[in-house]
């Protein structure tokens, strides 16, 4: 009996889609996978306001357009201590406890989307995700991660869920330190997922937003010292730029999920020598 030369083992192809930024786009989401040996999705699920159309979302559900409208123009302007009492103003107007009416709401959302995830997905959490009712609505097929690793065709993908600290107080907001040692506990891998991108002005600043995002400075600096292949991210919709490279890894924002429905392929060939 003979074996097979290593050379002669024929190569597979991987296909993975990556989507970003959600926010509510369950439609497009159930085809997202379409074609695909796995779908990631790197967060923001949830629609609490659309910028881009004021009438969508959470807030505007529950306080009308107009009021949408201001709450925008506030935030916009960087006025964030005027937007928090203006909100405060309306959630005093509404009848019960404001978290439950949140959570409600955050439920009914979930409940679509997980139902829109195919198998196999792997997800982890955005900055305005509730990771606390995740594993209520997480189906078999889709495995979240969070500081951890999995190995798909081949290549090891590291995930880490969330954002830093910021004045809009979005629901997963983490400290400095917590979210860096998440990153430390990844160590080496070939596909660097996160929520939100590393610490670079051109990768940070939000064109329509007219603000610059955080970014992770502990990121920036596993990427420049472990050189993954790829890091992905989202959180910025409309980027200065969308894609750059640092030193060896390819840089690529995917966050524009909601607005076009369409997921980011990445695809390689390997021979499943190891």
């Amino acid at each position: 009996m003979t074996s097979t030369p290593a050379s002669d083992t024929p190569a597979t192809t991987t296909r993975v889609h990556v989507v970003s930024d959600v926010h509510g786009n369950a439609r497009d989401l159930a085809r997202a996978g379409e074609g695909a040996d796995a779908l990631i999705c790197l967060g923001d699920l949830i629609l609490f306001l659309d910028y881009a159309d004021h009438s969508r979302g959470i807030f505007p559900d529950l306080f009308g357009e107009e009021n949408a409208d201001r709450i925008v123009e506030l935030r916009t302007a960087r006025r964030f201590a005027e937007a928090k009492e203006f909100g405060a103003r309306l959630w005093a107007g509404v009848d019960g406890d404001r978290a439950a009416v949140l959570e409600k709401a955050v439920r009914k959302q979930y409940a679509e989307l997980f139902a829109a995830f195919p198998a196999p997905t792997y997800a982890t959490y955005g900055n305005v995700d509730m990771p606390t009712l995740w594993p209520e609505y997480a189906r078999p097929g889709t495995t979240v991660l969070d500081g951890e690793r999995v190995e798909i065709g081949g290549r090891v993908f590291g995930f880490v869920g969330g954002g830093l600290q910021t004045p809009m107080r979005t629901p997963f907001e983490i400290s400095d330190e917590e979210y860096a040692a998440k990153i430390e506990a990844l160590g080496e891998v070939d596909v660097l997922c996160t929520h939100i991108p590393p610490e670079v002005p051109e990768l940070v600043y939000d064109t329509v937003a007219r603000r610059f995002e955080r970014g992770s400075r502990a990121l920036l600096d596993a990427i420049r010292r472990t050189r993954p292949r790829y890091s992905l991210f989202g959180h910025v919709h409309q980027p200065l730029v969308p894609r750059m490279r640092i030193g060896a890894t390819e840089c690529v924002n995917v966050g524009h999920f909601a607005s076009t429905g369409r997921p980011w392929v990445l695809e390689w060939r390997s021979t499943g020598e190891g």
